[in-house]
């Protein structure tokens, strides 16, 4: 069986897989077959897949002769037709793209998005939400400390001391816990908000100071997603966090509904009495943003505020990206191919079955088809 990689679009540097993950392939008994320059952003040259036994070819090669076909992002229509009675597997944010879903159900294409993995601790390897959160927290961090006009930690100094960085971050997710961690390495100090208070001993244990909001809903029967709240908890929330957005030098934004708009939680008022010089990254800028000033792949400057909708970090170190991504495909994989290279889809299986959203032509998942 062939496994095909497709180049991404040219906004995307990751690839589905690198020249590292086609030796367990071929313990998989699959063969790898990807397009010419998939792998170039991500520093991976088509002779690198050469040398490790991979196959190079041209799109119309790949659609035509692999059996799954891999892309991180949607395809185009004329590539969906001919994944006509082919598998495809990717990043298809299903419950944004649903019409497009649809379409490609009805060119009888199999379709399996990761985005839709149920959120079970048999399932973190394959976790591609997680392992590119992970690495979005770190690169916003980052990301803040070029854009902010000051230190992050403090200093002493004979010319005076330096106070540290107030940072503030809005979700104790995979990308809010990492983006604890790689601001207390740079020095800073440290409050979060989430509305899961199961979070408060993760968030605590890495050095930060968890602000409690009395009466959220509960997420626990939620898969590890967030969910709406009510609007009493909404207004208590808002006033939490307007006190410590006034106090902030560096916010990071991390909330999102799957399916959903991301709910504002930074208004236009909280804004205007933020410091000069201070930064906020929006991490949720894909769905709307947290604020009301974000703009998807945008720096805006607002009072003196930097406020940066950017929803493409992780693509910002493509070669770990493309790694741990990988990582997460191949053993996906291993869920509907047998040890003689066959497939086997077992729809018994919740995570098989939870992942894909389209097959035998029709929509398979019932939140995608509500969104129809």
């Amino acid at each position: 069986m062939i496994i095909g990689i497709l180049k991404e679009p040219s906004f995307e540097t990751r690839t589905s897989l690198l020249p590292e993950h086609a030796a367990v392939l071929k313990k998989m008994n699959l063969e790898m077959l990807i397009e010419t320059g998939a792998g170039d952003l991500s520093f991976a040259t088509d002779q690198k897949y050469v040398e490790v036994g991979a196959s190079v070819g041209s799109r119309s090669e790949v659609l035509q002769k692999s059996d799954v076909v891999l892309s991180i992002n949607p395809i185009s229509d004329a590539d969906a037709a001919a994944c006509s009675g082919k598998i495809i597997i990717g990043f298809f944010q299903a419950l944004i793209n649903a019409g497009t879903i649809n379409d490609w159900a009805k060119k009888n294409v199999t379709v399996f998005s990761m985005d839709m993995l149920p959120r079970t601790t048999r399932a973190q390897s394959m976790d591609v939400l997680s392992s590119q959160a992970n690495i979005a927290g770190y690169k916003a961090v980052l990301l803040a400390a070029n854009l902010y006009p000051k230190y992050f930690p403090m200093f002493m100094t004979a010319a005076g001391s330096i106070a540290p960085a107030k940072m503030l971050i809005l979700g104790a997710g995979v990308a809010g816990l990492q983006a604890i961690a790689t601001g207390k390495r740079l020095g800073a100090v440290i409050e979060v908000f989430d509305t899961r208070p199961a979070v408060k001993e993760e968030v605590m244990s890495l050095g930060a100071k968890f602000v409690e909001v009395e009466g959220a809903a509960d997420a626990s029967k939620a898969g590890g997603y967030a969910v709406e709240q009510t609007e009493e908890f909404l207004q208590r929330q808002k006033a939490k966090i307007a006190e410590s957005v006034a106090k902030a030098d560096i916010i990071i934004t991390t909330a999102q509904i799957p399916g959903k708009k991301a709910p504002i939680l930074i208004t236009k008022e909280m804004i205007a009495a933020m410091k000069n010089g201070s930064v906020i990254i929006d991490m949720a800028a894909v769905t709307g943003g947290n604020t009301d000033y974000t703009k998807n792949d945008e720096t805006v400057l607002v009072n003196g505020v930097s406020i940066v909708g950017n929803s493409k970090l992780p693509g910002s170190m493509p070669s770990d990206a493309s790694k741990l991504y990988g990582k997460n495909i191949m053993n996906f994989l291993q869920l509907i191919v047998t040890k003689e290279g066959n497939l086997n889809l077992n729809f018994e299986d919740d995570l098989v079955m939870g992942t894909c959203v389209a097959n035998k032509g029709e929509i398979t998942n019932e939140r995608v088809k509500q969104l129809i």
